[in-house]
């Protein structure tokens, strides 16, 4: 599959996104040994029904995703004398409110016990659910006060009159289709289009219908350093934007957990979208990076996908040292590449396996990055993005 196939299929800003998470190493294998198959990374399991207790009063469940690089998204669920708070309800779709239900039945709970949904960030495998949750039992939704319902520049340029289209009928998919591939990316290139075998995979999936961009609206919206009050403890909200500006992560200082989200996984590295409003993302991602590895008394990490883990400031630690050797291939490479284009630079940063819209996405955050700190400047003559050094 490209990255322009996992880039729709997981979300229009990555875009998960994060189908590509992981960093892109060199192949090891020579070319007389056949190169063996490597082990997925944690982030790639298929979902479990299997509930744990990961924290004292904090249980795990996993809803099945089957997007590129990603095989679930965690589910945490939190008892209080209320009823129950749960952490990023899944896709939107009947199959996975039924995963739900069936994962608060194993853990001795039913949806009508749900008072409070949280949901990490705008990407739809973890607020699928919530607005189901709202509507058939009255449960608050909590999100950071940026939460937004579109994930990119283009989503934010939607017509007002897209709400017309019968997105259920072959026709309406189609017309959403073309609105989708017909765009061009902040770079100047064309968006790709996936084969046809992918978009009706996605078409089975609900990725066209209605129900899919129904992202959910806030009934509490939380700021950077607010206390928050669930479970019988006092969570501080820690605005954590990169991955999405919207990005929110919750820690309990007398516990040290710590629900990190997609802002820090455990094996692969959250897709950073040069498809965002923001300036530079990157650099809100460092900024956000440096607060986990400057958070005291975390212990546990409780990601969105992948397993809990400890020492979130080492591996926030790691990540960043992974973007910043992306800048240094990119430095290096600006000398060979006089006024490159984004897709120039691409294809010097990632494996031919990985070239398509969301490696060019994430290769554009890192001009653009380089581009803020004056290193590199940029030109359109031709209404395509080229880079050269400033000096």
């Amino acid at each position: 599959m490209t990255s322009s196939e996992a880039e729709h299929a997981h979300s229009d800003a990555h875009t998960h996104s994060h189908g590509a998470h992981d960093a892109m190493q060199p192949n090891a294998a020579s070319a007389e040994e056949p190169a063996t198959p490597r082990k997925p990374k944690q982030e790639q399991e298929e979902a479990s029904t299997e509930v744990t207790e990961v924290a004292p009063g904090i249980l795990r469940t996993q809803l099945s995703v089957n997007l590129p690089g990603l095989g679930h998204v965690n589910c945490y669920v939190m008892e209080d004398e209320r009823g129950i708070a749960i952490v990023d309800p899944g896709l939107p779709g009947e199959e996975s409110w039924q995963q739900l239900k069936d994962r608060l039945g194993r853990a001795g709970f039913k949806v009508e016990d749900v008072h409070t949904v949280v949901i990490t960030h705008s990407h739809f495998d973890h607020f699928g659910g919530a607005m189901r949750l709202r509507d058939e039992v009255g449960a608050d939704i909590l999100t950071h006060e940026s939460f937004r319902a579109a994930w990119n520049k283009s989503d934010l340029e939607e017509h007002e009159d897209s709400s017309a289209l019968d997105l259920n009928t072959p026709e309406g998919q189609e017309a959403e289709i073309e609105r989708m591939f017909s765009q061009r990316q902040p770079w100047g290139t064309q968006r790709s289009r996936p084969p046809q075998e992918m978009l009706d995979r996605m078409a089975k999936m609900g990725r066209f219908s209605r129900e899919w961009y129904a992202t959910p609206e806030p009934s509490i919206a939380v700021t950077d350093g607010q206390t928050v009050r669930l479970a019988r403890r006092e969570w501080i909200a820690i605005h954590t934007p990169g991955h999405t500006y919207d990005h929110l992560c919750l820690f309990d200082p007398d516990s040290g957990a710590v629900f990190t989200g997609d802002h820090v996984l455990p094996t692969i590295t959250p897709h950073i979208s040069g498809m965002s409003p923001e300036v530079d993302p990157l650099a809100n991602f460092f900024s956000s990076l440096q607060r986990m590895a400057d958070l005291e008394g975390a212990s546990i990490a409780l990601p969105a996908h992948g397993h809990p883990f400890v020492d979130v400031g080492g591996r926030a630690v790691h990540i960043m040292e992974h973007h910043e050797e992306r800048l240094d291939v990119i430095r290096e490479a600006s000398h060979q590449l006089p006024n490159g284009s984004v897709n120039e630079f691409m294809r010097v940063l990632f494996r031919e396996r990985s070239w398509g819209d969301m490696a060019e996405s994430e290769t554009y955050a890192h001009l653009e990055h380089l581009r803020e700190l004056g290193e590199l400047a940029r030109e359109d003559p031709d209404g395509m993005a080229h880079y050269a050094p400033t000096a």
